[in-house]
C-alpha cells in the first residue's frame, strides 16, 4: 500500500485527510479500481490555528455531501449557520450603492437574473433604471428578512444555493475525528527535521520524539510557515502585495445575535473592510487593512468604534494575525502537494480558502488516478500546477476587480487602490469592456474566468457599485415592471424559514 502523509491539521490539513481517503483509501468500494493509500496526519500539539470564524462558499456542502455527513451532524458542533451571500457596505460613495448583495447563482434565479442582466444593458445606453442586486434576487431579499435558505417543507420545486458560515477552530476537530473514525492515522508530534533523498524529493520527516515516517506523497498543511514546499524544498512565493494591499487583520468576537443574520456583511472603513460573521453562540467580527495606511492599534480602536456604534455587546480580547498574500510559483514539487495556508492566501473577501483547497485536492485525487501518471509524471504535474495557478489568479482578479471598482474617495487607501495599475491583463480588458458598453459575457468566456466566478457575479459586483456612465435618456421602463418583478420574489420568501428556526434555536 502506498502511503501518503499531511503534515498539519487545521481545517484545511482534515479537510484534505477526509477528501483523500474517501478517493484513495482502502476502504472507499470505489478504489478497487486503483491502487490503495494509507493515510497519515501528523499534527503537533504545540501549534495553535488561526481560526477567528469562517466562511465559505457553496462547494462547502459538496464536501459534506459527498462524505455523507449530513447538516444536523456537523452544524451544531461547529457553532455554524446558513449562508445566502455577501453585502457589501460602503465601498461606493454614491448613496444610491453604497450597498449591494452578492449572491450565489441558483435555478430559481434564471427569470430574475435573467431582468437584472436586461436592466444593465439599458442602464449601460443611459437609462434611468433598477441595476442594484439587491432587486433582482431571491437570497437577497431572505437575508434582508434573516430567513434561511432552507425552505419549511424541506423540498422547494427550485433548490437555492448556499453555504455556510461556522467556527473554523471546531470544523478542524470535527473533521479529525470524522477522519480517524473512517481509517485516518493521526499522529500528535512536532516535526524536528526533513531527510531528503539525492533529487531532492522528501523521503521521511523525523518528529522530535524521534519517530521517522517515511511516505510516497507529502501534503505540506503547515500554514504560512510551508515547512516543507517552501521550507525543504525552497519553492519561491509568488506575492500579490501589488495588486492586493491587505497584509493584516485584527479580529473581535461580539455576543450572539438575537435573530442571527444569514449573510456575511463585509464593510467598507478607512484602510480595508471588516468582516461581521453571524454563529450560532458569537459573532466573529474583523479588519482586513494594509498596515501601509493604518497602524494595528488604530485599526483595532477603528474596528471597536465600529462595534460600539452598532450596538454589539464585544469582548475585550483582540487577536491580530499578519497574512502573506499571493501563491506558490508550484504547488506540486517533487513529491510535496500543498494545501491551504502554506500554498498561497488570497484575502477573506470572498470566502474562497476552503474553496481552494477543495480544487487542489480533487485536482490531486484526478492526477494520481489518470491513466498517463506512472509513464509521464512530470507533464501531469505540470498539467496540475498550471490548473491550481489559473485558479489562484482567477479568484485574484474578482477580488482585485472590487478594490479597483471602488468609489471611495475619503482616504488615500481608497484612492491608491482605485488608481493601482498592477491589475492582470484579463481583468484590464473586462473593465475596459465594461466601460464601452459592452457585454462582458464574451471577453470573461474567452478568458477562461467564467470557471472561477460566473457572469452573473461579474455584473452583480459592476452593477453593484454602479459603475455606469451618469444618466443620459429620459426613456424609462414600466414601474410595473419592477413590482411585478418584486412581488414575485416576495411571495417565494414565504417558502423559507426563519433562520433561527432553521438553526434549531426557535420552533
Amino acid at each position: 500500500m502506498k502511503k501518503l502523509l499531511i503534515l498539519g491539521g487545521g481545517t484545511a490539513g482534515w479537510m484534505a485527510a477526509n477528501l483523500l481517503n474517501h478517493h484513495l483509501g482502502g476502504k472507499n468500494p470505489q478504489q478497487q479500481k486503483h491502487e490503495a493509500w494509507q493515510i497519515t496526519l501528523v499534527e503537533s500539539p504545540q501549534i495553535g490555528i488561526i481560526g477567528v470564524g469562517e466562511g465559505s462558499t457553496p462547494q462547502l456542502k459538496k464536501f459534506f455531501d459527498l462524505l455523507g455527513i449530513t447538516e444536523s451532524e456537523w452544524m451544531p458542533a461547529c457553532h455554524a449557520s446558513y449562508k445566502n451571500g455577501i453585502s457589501f457596505l460602503d465601498w461606493s460613495e454614491n448613496a444610491q450603492n453604497n450597498r449591494y448583495f452578492h449572491p450565489f447563482p441558483s435555478p430559481f434565479d434564471r427569470q430574475t437574473a435573467a431582468a437584472f442582466l436586461y436592466h444593465c444593458q439599458m442602464r449601460s445606453r443611459g437609462m434611468d433604471v433598477a441595476v442594484n442586486p439587491d432587486n433582482f434576487f431571491l437570497t437577497a431579499k431572505l437575508a434582508d428578512l434573516k430567513l434561511s435558505p432552507k425552505p419549511f417543507d424541506g423540498k422547494p420545486q427550485l433548490p437555492l444555493n448556499y453555504a455556510y458560515h461556522f467556527d473554523s477552530g471546531k470544523l478542524g476537530e470535527f473533521l479529525g475525528k470524522h477522519a480517524v473514525a473512517n481509517g485516518v492515522v493521526h499522529i500528535s508530534g512536532t516535526m524536528k527535521s526533513v531527510n531528503q533523498r539525492k533529487d531532492l524529493s522528501i523521503q521521511s520527516i523525523e518528529l522530535e520524539s524521534g519517530e521517522r515516517h517515511e511516505a510516497d506523497i507529502f501534503i505540506d498543511a503547515t500554514g504560512f510557515n510551508s515547512l516543507l514546499l517552501q521550507g525543504a524544498l525552497n519553492v519561491p512565493f509568488e506575492d500579490f502585495s501589488c495588486n492586493l494591499f491587505n497584509n493584516r487583520a485584527v479580529a473581535i468576537p461580539s455576543a450572539r445575535q438575537d435573530k442571527i443574520g444569514s449573510e456575511t456583511k463585509a464593510t467598507a472603513l478607512s484602510a480595508g473592510w471588516s468582516w461581521q460573521i453571524p454563529l450560532t453562540n458569537r459573532t466573529g467580527n474583523g479588519y482586513v487593512f494594509s498596515d501601509r495606511y493604518i497602524t494595528p492599534e488604530k485599526a483595532e480602536d477603528e474596528l471597536r468604534l465600529q462595534l460600539k456604534n452598532n450596538n454589539d455587546t464585544y469582548k475585550n480580547e483582540a487577536k491580530h494575525l499578519k497574512m502573506k498574500v499571493g501563491q506558490v510559483q508550484q504547488h506540486w514539487f517533487k513529491n510535496v502537494v500543498t494545501v491551504g495556508l502554506s500554498q498561497g492566501f488570497i484575502e477573506p473577501l470572498e470566502a474562497t480558502a476552503l474553496h481552494l483547497v477543495q480544487e487542489t485536492i480533487q485536482k490531486l485525487v484526478a492526477s494520481l488516478q489518470a491513466p498517463n501518471f506512472a509513464s509521464n509524471e512530470e507533464e501531469v504535474k505540470r498539467t496540475f500546477n498550471d490548473d491550481i495557478r489559473q485558479r489562484f489568479e482567477g479568484v485574484r482578479d474578482y477580488i482585485v476587480c472590487h478594490y479597483k471598482m471602488n468609489s471611495r474617495t475619503d482616504s488615500d487607501y481608497w484612492i491608491d487602490n482605485r488608481e493601482n495599475t498592477n491589475i492582470s491583463p484579463k481583468l484590464s480588458e473586462v473593465i475596459d469592456v465594461w466601460h464601452s458598453k459592452k457585454d462582458i459575457s464574451e471577453v470573461l468566456t474567452k478568458n477562461n474566468m467564467t470557471q472561477y466566478y460566473p457572469v452573473i457575479s461579474w455584473y452583480c459586483l459592476l452593477a453593484g457599485y454602479g459603475a455606469f456612465a451618469p444618466v443620459s435618456s429620459a426613456n424609462k421602463l414600466p414601474a410595473s415592471q419592477m413590482k411585478q418583478l418584486e412581488q414575485y420574489i416576495m411571495r417565494n420568501t414565504k417558502n423559507f424559514a426563519p433562520h433561527n428556526v432553521s438553526l434549531g434555536l426557535e420552533v
